[in-house]
């Protein structure tokens, strides 16, 4: 009984279920018969493809219901399409599939976080670069965008739609100008369309003594950049002294450019990414740097994906990571630490040799002994990149920066041992906000701020009268820079504004007998400047000029400066351009005496006061031609340049003038020189530097004598081997040697003081140096990868002279003592990147 009761339960559900199965069936009805409904209800007809129709069927629709709610209604049931062509036409349509894998232009990486937009639906790229969105009609407009790539406007019917293809996205124009020239010396190195010599780390291969990306390093393989006692805070571009060059890092001006006092770069190489380098022709944006800038520049891009990287050599310990914080922001670290806390390898002895001689921290004077010498440097960096919108664009920088070395001063005083501690720090804190909106594809605005700080401190301790002297000397220095752009076909014009106030303190204290001189000066400087750049349609002439106004306030002083760029094409292969400028800057590096801080930094910074220390003004022109065609490159300039307005203090004077205060001008004109052969994997180049550069003091008993930076002839012979697992590189560097002055023979003392002949009528020994270094790259797995270097800097440990200076002694003798360059000097690398 109960199993009959089951039986006849359960043929109730089927025949229920079969007949709701059949009361469906009956309820649906052709698509076609409900448009005719809608059609003689509301008056209007629809255009579609005669089989686009075909066996849709629909549940009928209450008639009830307005029309737009019967149309959406359709759409849900069909996902056909119907869009409104008039008050009386409807279209009707499939939706369109469109697909493809989106990556960048140079490195060819997939774009993760680009976004895609249609007029009804968007999508955004996952970490391989695809994408898939559903568009209406073959004439919608589909916008794709990712930050620091160029915007793709375009309508669906110019896609591939039968497969899921590539799309590559050109990086943005006004964030990179686009090659002229390609591996101007090695890979990596290119000259662009914007009169700059640009370097990119990520595409970087090798140059001779180099294992490391350094900035600073790096730029010196250019002709006419040079450093004239082989230091990174001393780079002197076509004749100008260290201190005329402006330096900026993510658009923040540094003030402090070196660790180890100068010897390897303070800016981290795996968080700077680009470095522009401009020797005429500035973009009127850009102020300060009378000889020439260096703008180093972080990567652009949010990038998705956790990236490290950790790195060791001879003479520090480095890490970077890169952190995502969602598609639309990404956090970067860098730092880098001395080792010499956990080791003193022979590279770091070489290097604090270097440092310290003919310093008080190698050799005290007599009856007094140093001990516990020390030298420890790191940086740290971060970079955070934030894209609320497709039209906003946020960037923040810091960067921390330190030196530090310390020693002690031990002597016998009445039998008893005294001993007092020395030491001097240099250490820079900065931090920018940059801010971009893009308010339409033609106009953009940019605010740049920021905020940099600058200290050299020492404590100087005389052990034997029990004296103490505290030497300090502080920049200070905040801008805010507005800067508009607006393009219109072959057109871009500029218009923008800066505020800039700097603060110089200098600070001697000493406590026996006591002594305090405090000197502070604030200098506050309003610019407006305008530019115009015309590219013809051909591509073949370019032409940009720009005026700046500054004014400063408390001389009431108002500068003019025009500028301007022209580039044309000759044929193919040949390529002339002309550049002239005005710049001025108002801050400078002078020394006071040999032994401040010291002696080992002595440069001390310092405000004009329009008098002593004038504002500093240049004009410069310049014109050359470029020759290339099959792997060979001929680039040839001439310049002449003209600076007002230094003083003798900062033209680094050791010998005649060391003690003057006077103020004056040169003025130089040279000729540069490159040939470069690219042929399969190698890069051969020769380079050659000419240089007058001649002095003028009126008040000096020499009026006009060559410049300390007066390198007549510089010569560069180099060759590269690059493929994707190997990088060799060797060269030699030969340059005659810089201006010096001799004591007069046979009257070389005067008043117990050396007394000098004519004002550098000598010249020190020319400088050879002969470099190589290898790397090596291999995959420790899918995700790892690994690379290892080593490198011998002056492979001739040839003795090169870099400075002399003459002192008398207690036998009424002229002294002469000289400091040398790094001797032979080896590192090595290794690195993970993960």
């Amino acid at each position: 009984m109960d199993r009959t009761r089951f039986y006849i339960f359960l043929f109730l559900c089927f025949f229920q279920l079969f007949k709701s199965h059949g009361q469906n069936s009956e309820q649906k009805v052709p698509v076609s018969e409900v448009l005719e409904q809608i059609t003689k209800v509301h008056s209007i007809t629809f255009n579609y493809e005669s089989n686009l129709l075909k066996s849709i069927i629909v549940t009928p629709i209450s008639q009830d219901l307005s029309l737009n709610s019967k149309l959406k209604n359709l759409e849900k049931q069909t996902n056909l399409i119907f869009e409104r062509v008039s008050d009386l036409v409807y279209t009707i349509s499939k939706s369109i599939r469109l697909c493809g894998y989106i990556k960048d232009s140079e490195l060819k990486k997939p774009l993760m976080g680009a976004t895609i937009t249609g007029k009804f639906a968007h999508s955004v790229t996952d970490e391989n670069g695809y994408f898939e969105i559903e568009i209406r009609s073959q004439n919608e407009l589909v916008i794709i965008r990712h930050i620091g790539l160029k915007t793709i406007e375009r309508q669906v019917k110019y896609f591939d739609l039968e497969d899921c293809g590539i799309i590559v996205m050109l990086i943005q124009q006004e964030l990179i100008s686009p090659v002229l020239i390609e591996a101007y010396l090695v890979k990596g190195i290119d000259k662009r369309h914007n009169w700059t010599t640009s370097i990119d780390y990520k595409r970087f291969s090798l140059l001779p003594g180099l294992i490391e990306s350094d900035v600073l390093q790096t730029v010196q393989a250019l002709p006419s950049i040079l450093s004239v006692d082989e230091t990174v805070s001393n780079i002197n571009i076509r004749g100008g002294s260290n201190d005329q060059n402006l330096m900026l890092w993510d658009d923040i001006k540094m003030y402090q450019t070196g660790h180890f006092f100068g010897l390897i770069s303070s800016f981290n190489p795996l968080m700077t990414q680009t470095a522009n380098v401009i020797n005429n022709g500035s973009d009127v944006a850009l102020t300060d740097g009378v000889s020439g800038t260096i703008q180093m520049q972080t990567d652009k891009q949010i990038d998705s994906k956790f990236k490290g990287v950790f790195g060791l050599n001879f003479l520090n310990a480095e890490l970077f990571s890169n952190i995502p914080t969602g598609n639309k922001s990404s956090l970067q670290i860098a730092s880098r630490k001395s080792l010499n806390d956990f080791v003193r390898t022979p590279t770091y002895d070489v290097y604090f040799d270097r440092v310290t001689q003919d310093t008080e921290a190698e050799n005290n004077i007599a009856n007094v002994t140093n001990s516990n010498q020390e030298f420890d440097f790191y940086d740290t960096a971060l970079r955070w990149l934030y894209q609320p919108t497709s039209r906003d664009f946020i960037r923040l920088n810091f960067i921390l920066i330190n030196n530090d070395l310390g020693f002690n001063e031990t002597a016998d005083i009445d039998g008893v041992l005294r001993t007092r501690g020395s030491n001097i720090t240099q250490n820079s804190l900065a931090v920018g906000l940059n801010y971009k909106r893009q308010w339409s594809e033609r106009l953009s605005s940019t605010i740049n701020i920021y905020d940099s700080e600058y200290k050299l401190e020492a404590l100087n301790a005389d052990v034997l009268s029990n004296q103490l002297q505290l030497q300090e000397n502080i920049v200070s220095e905040t801008s805010v820079l507005l800067n508009n752009l607006y393009e219109q076909n072959q057109w871009r014009f500029n218009l923008g504004y800066q505020f800039t106030e700097t603060e110089v303190i200098n600070l001697n204290d000493i406590d026996l007998p006591r002594f305090v001189r405090r000197d502070e000066e604030i200098l506050r400087e309003h610019s407006a400047f305008g530019q115009v750049w015309y590219k013809n349609p051909n591509k073949d002439f370019s032409v940009r000029g720009g005026l700046r106004v500054n004014y400063l306030t408390r001389f009431e002083e108002l500068i003019l400066e025009p500028r301007l760029s022209l580039r044309k094409s000759i044929g193919e292969h040949i390529e002339i351009e002309a550049q002239g400028e005005f710049k001025h800057q108002s801050t400078s590096q002078i020394v006071n005496f040999q032994n401040d801080f010291l002696g080992i930094e002595k440069r001390r910074w310092q405000l004009t006061d329009n008098d002593s220390i004038p504002i500093i003004q240049s004009k410069q022109v310049s014109f050359g031609i470029t020759y290339k065609n099959n792997g060979w490159l001929l680039d040839a300039k001439a310049y002449y340049k003209i600076v007002d307005g230094i003083t003798s203090q900062s033209q680094s004077f050791t010998t005649k003038y060391e003690f003057a205060k006077q103020k004056g001008s040169y003025d130089v004109y040279g000729f540069e020189f490159l040939c470069r052969k690219k042929f399969s994997n190698f890069n051969t180049w020769l380079s050659y530097s000419y240089m007058n550069n001649t002095y003028t003091f009126e008040t000096l008993e020499d009026i006009e004598f060559p410049s300390n930076f007066d390198i007549t002839h510089s010569v560069a012979l180099g060759t590269t081997f690059s493929n994707k697992s190997w990088n060799i590189s060797a060269g030699v560097n030969y340059r005659t040697g810089k201006p010096t002055s001799i004591p007069l023979n046979g009257n070389e003392i005067v008043e117990d003081n050396v007394n000098f002949d004519q004002g550098n009528n000598e010249r020190l020994s020319d400088y050879l140096r002969i470099d190589a270094s290898v790397i090596y790259k291999f995959k420790l797995s899918n995700s790892v990868r690994s690379e290892i270097g080593a490198s011998i800097w002056n492979i001739s440990n040839r003795e090169n002279a870099i400075n002399n200076y003459y002192r008398v002694n207690v036998n009424t003798e002229v002294n002469k003592f000289s400091r040398f360059s790094l001797g032979l000097t080896t590192n090595a690398v290794a690195r993970i990147y993960f």
